[in-house]
């Protein structure tokens, strides 16, 4: 089985995210964070949030970019623990036993995308709003074909 976690290039996003995750972390999507969100709620960091950032599971934190890793059974069961406390403990869900299949959910679509690419493969993730809500779409660079140049795209050392 696949997941991917988060990876940090350089240090942009330290400069454009409120929460930044750190490197290594299980990460998916997160675009249910967004579900409600209007035009008014697209400044600042919550935009670069909204518009490229992945959702780190362990520490609630976005990253630009994640590779495919391999997942063991425990550690899914471990995450998906994890998430459904955090939908219950900061986005409004009733309880775990209504919160688990939803986070179920999220972490299988994720498992289900990385489980088309191979190992190291880095990932991308880019959101619009539109009338219909919001749209995810996602690129991928095979590790054979990545490169730095083409990643750290977010800002220098100063």
């Amino acid at each position: 089985m696949k997941l991917a976690r988060t990876l940090r290039l350089d240090i942009s996003d330290e400069n454009v995210y409120e929460q930044p995750a750190p490197s290594g972390e299980w990460a998916i999507s997160g675009g249910f964070e967004f579900s409600n969100w209007t035009e008014a709620d697209l400044k600042g960091k919550a935009r670069q949030a909204f518009t490229n950032g992945w959702y780190s599971i362990e520490s609630g934190g976005r990253a630009s970019f994640v590779g495919v890793c391999n997942i063991t059974e425990a550690e899914l069961e471990q995450l998906r623990q994890t998430l459904a406390q955090t939908f219950v403990e900061f986005y409004g869900a009733p309880d775990i036993d209504a919160a688990y299949p939803v986070a179920c959910e999220e972490i299988d679509q994720m498992r289900n995308m990385c489980e088309d690419f191979e190992e190291n493969t880095l990932m991308m993730v880019s959101r619009t709003l539109t009338e219909l809500g919001v749209e995810e779409t996602y690129r991928s660079r095979a590790p054979q074909d990545a490169s730095l140049e083409a990643f750290a795209v977010h800002g220098g050392y100063e």
